[in-house]
């Protein structure tokens, strides 16, 4: 087995553990001065601190010159399987055409369903495989992705076996979701209790087979799918197995962010327009908050409540939301940016949002989201001191070196 040392770590900072953090632990990290870490087969072997060395052997040595190290960013909320882009939206929005009025004329979601159904898997493939080799170099090191934009089986089929192709073939470690109800198609315009009775039957019961995805994921909104409709599908994909996850109250609050908490949810996305019920729900019935600041950025919103959910108890997250249409960016450090500036969470709790705490939303909490023995080798070494850094400094990339499974992969 090979092995990699990392030595001369100015603050290697950390949260621990491998569940969930929410409330006061949230903001709290491990900060280890003169750090040195150890990775052998993948894996850390051995953490020092105040200048001491690993007592293993090393194969390759990397001196990180006094600059901060965090575990490799968890990206819990993508779209990143798409056939064109959306460009063409930007002059509707500028003469006030909302998110929701662009996707009842036809367009929005619907467009880049067109476009991706027309689309080869290899040609998926290799734009996705771009888009990979972007995040990573941004210091992502797992990401999750959805299906969403082929609204019937083959083309859905098509985009989750890209995921698992790539998480088979690219450094990035991959996390499929299905997301089949995620508009309706035009073949089922004004006809979706029939739509989601189909996926109900045919979509879910062929991906769970295949074994194509871990995660069910619907788009609970006004003229997208009500509650009722979201929860006879989210009833019938945890019947099956699936871990839930669902897209509620980014423009309306209709009673998503309350049935994630009914449900038992891992996670609930967006949450810009969450009431208290919601909040409520969400915090009695263990759901993390994956909060998409950027979607907010672009779509000129209002951003989560996420200093409001810290203080309720309820794990925060913060994700690209990487997409053609709502959010065509998949830089997780202006992400954090964000969660600072808009989201006020400090420097601490950003960390927290950015590695474990979307690494548990994503079934992968035991392996990655913190540096502990034991875990992947997955880390970042940043061209900056401190967390601080991070959070001050936007729009530039400061990732010095990205590490995954202890190999350089930036």
């Amino acid at each position: 087995m090979t092995a990699l040392l990392v030595k001369n770590i100015g603050i290697l900072q950390t949260p621990l553990g491998s569940h969930s953090h929410k409330g006061r632990e949230q903001g709290e990290n491990q900060k280890l001065k003169n750090a040195a870490i150890l990775i052998e087969g993948g894996l850390i072997k051995e953490i020092t601190s105040d200048g001491k060395l690993p007592a293993g052997k090393a194969d390759e040595v990397i001196d990180a010159e006094g600059r901060l190290v965090t575990p490799g960013l968890v990206d819990g909320h993508t779209h990143m399987v798409f056939g064109g882009y959306r460009q063409n939206e930007i002059p509707l929005k500028l003469k006030g055409a909302t998110y929701l009025d662009i996707l009842r004329a036809g367009g929005g979601i619907l467009d880049t369903v067109r476009h991706t159904r027309e689309a080869s898997k290899e040609e998926l493939l290799d734009k996705t495989s771009g888009f990979l080799d972007e995040m990573m170099g941004f210091g992502v090191t797992t990401a999750e992705a959805k299906s969403g934009y082929g609204l019937d089986l083959p083309n859905e089929v098509k985009m989750l076996e890209v995921i698992n192709e790539l998480n088979e073939s690219h450094d990035m470690d991959m996390v499929a979701t299905f997301m089949g109800p995620h508009a309706t198609p035009d073949e089922y315009k004004g006809r979706e209790d029939e739509y989601i009775d189909m996926i109900c039957k045919e979509m879910l019961p062929y991906v769970k087979e295949h074994k194509l995805a871990e995660f069910a994921d619907v788009f609970t909104e006004d003229s997208v799918f009500n509650y009722d409709q979201s929860k006879k599908y989210m009833q019938t994909a945890k019947d099956m197995g699936f871990l839930l996850r669902i897209h509620a109250d980014e423009i309306e609050a209709i009673g998503g962010s309350k049935l994630a908490g009914e449900m038992g949810a891992v996670s609930a996305e967006h949450l810009i327009s969450i009431n208290e019920e919601g909040l409520e729900s969400m915090a009695k019935g263990g759901v993390t908050a994956m909060c998409l600041p950027a979607t907010s950025f672009y779509l000129g919103a209002n951003f989560a409540p996420a200093r409001k959910m810290i203080e309720m108890g309820i794990p925060v997250a913060t994700a690209s939301d990487f997409n053609p249409g709502s959010c065509p960016s998949l830089n997780l450090q202006f992400v954090m940016n964000l969660a600072c500036i808009k989201y006020r969470l400090l420097p601490e709790e950003v960390l927290t949002a950015v590695t474990i705490n979307p690494a548990c939303a994503l079934n992968r909490g035991d392996k990655v989201g913190t540096l502990e023995v034991g875990k992947q080798g997955d880390l970042v070494i940043w061209d900056a001191p401190d967390m601080e850094m991070l959070c001050y400094r936007f729009c530039s990339n400061l990732a010095a070196k990205v590490i995954k499974k202890g190999k350089i992969v930036k």
